[in-house]
């Protein structure tokens, strides 16, 4: 997938999810605030970063992991979702965090190709779903505590919504100019 696609994709569904939080700031804080223990986006998201997850194992060409992969694809697909199963406990938070490791491995092997500085928007951002991404596999409890503090009241969730909108449509705007134009130099339209 290209850079600028990734951008657009990605600025378009934050300006869709952070839009409804500056028209309806109650129930969008009401809904993020269930989120964490959420059985329902849990048996979502963890199955879908599993299979993802699976999906790279499988097309990924490290030679010194072929002799383990059929191994590795069992082991990985046992613990993917069997957590569904024996680990209940903010699933949903679990299952995102996984998701956002390996939306930051798609985002990082696209910029790759693009040779702009602007690419460090979204490599930051990359790096920063990594560090959140491991941060809230290991004590998913502090996703929960940020969502409380960030939805405390109307005014906040306005707030970081107005934030999050604005910074969706600078990656629009960035995906459709300097990324869509780097990626035809780069011979990668």
């Amino acid at each position: 997938m290209k850079l600028w696609l990734i951008a657009v994709l990605l600025g378009l569904a934050g300006a869709g999810v952070h839009g409804y939080g500056l028209l309806k700031p109650a129930e969008f804080g009401a809904a993020l605030r269930r989120f964490p223990r959420s059985m329902a986006w849990g048996y979502i998201l963890m199955p879908l970063a599993t299979i993802w997850f699976l999906y790279n194992l499988k097309t990924d060409d490290i030679a010194d992991f072929d002799a383990f992969k059929p191994v590795l694809f069992i082991g990985f697909a046992v613990v993917g979702f069997g957590a569904c199963a024996f680990v209940r406990d903010f699933l949903a938070v679990r299952g995102l965090s996984v998701l956002a490791l390996l939306f930051a491995k798609l985002v990082l092997d696209a910029a790759r190709v693009v040779d702009t500085p602007w690419r460090l928007v979204l490599v930051v951002w990359a790096y920063l779903c990594v560090i959140l991404g491991v941060w809230f596999t290991i004590s998913p409890w502090r996703m929960r505590d940020l969502i409380m503090v960030a939805t405390a009241n109307e005014r906040r969730v306005r707030i970081t919504s107005a934030v999050r909108c604005t910074l969706s449509l600078f990656l629009i705007i960035l995906g459709l100019t300097v990324f869509r134009e780097s990626g035809a130099l780069a011979g990668t339209p």
